[in-house]
């Protein structure tokens, strides 16, 4: 017959561990990451940059992937928002945004607004018509997600 000792502070750590996980799932209440602290009346201005990133291999090929920034964006639907979008990189991103008849041109060095109100929810793609899948196969494509909710 075999004993098994428990040490006093291997006891500690398994009560503490047992603690620990019962109030994690004790606790009701989650913490958001992010508030928004705007009333629905106010207008929400969303501020967006196109960017480059650029590379070269080892075999001296280069490499570039654009996309704008952030990437996707949370737009509360029937809420007057403006769309400001800056040209960092790149000459010109002409643009649209899917299943709208919203088109733009967004130029180095120039801001672009675009004001936004949608009502219907889903998820729309801001999509740069110079940077798509034809004719750059080996580079993304230059699409942010506009989530309506």
């Amino acid at each position: 017959m075999r004993f098994v000792f428990i040490r006093k502070k291997w006891i500690f750590f398994v009560v503490a561990a047992i603690l620990m996980g019962s109030l994690y799932f004790l606790t009701t209440e989650t913490v958001p990451t992010f508030q928004s602290t705007q009333t629905s009346n106010e207008e929400i201005t969303i501020n967006m940059v196109t960017g480059e990133f650029s590379t070269t291999t080892a075999d001296g090929k280069k490499l570039e992937a654009y996309r704008w920034d952030p990437g996707t964006i949370m737009i509360p639907k029937g809420q007057d928002v403006t769309l400001k979008i800056f040209g960092v990189n790149g000459e010109e991103h002409p643009f649209y945004i899917e299943g709208t008849d919203i088109k733009g041109t967004v130029k180095k060095g120039e801001e672009t607004v675009i004001p936004l109100n949608f009502t219907t929810e889903g998820t729309y793609r801001l999509i740069c018509d110079t940077h798509t899948h034809e004719g750059h196969n080996e580079v993304p494509p230059m699409i942010a997600y506009l989530v309506v909710d």
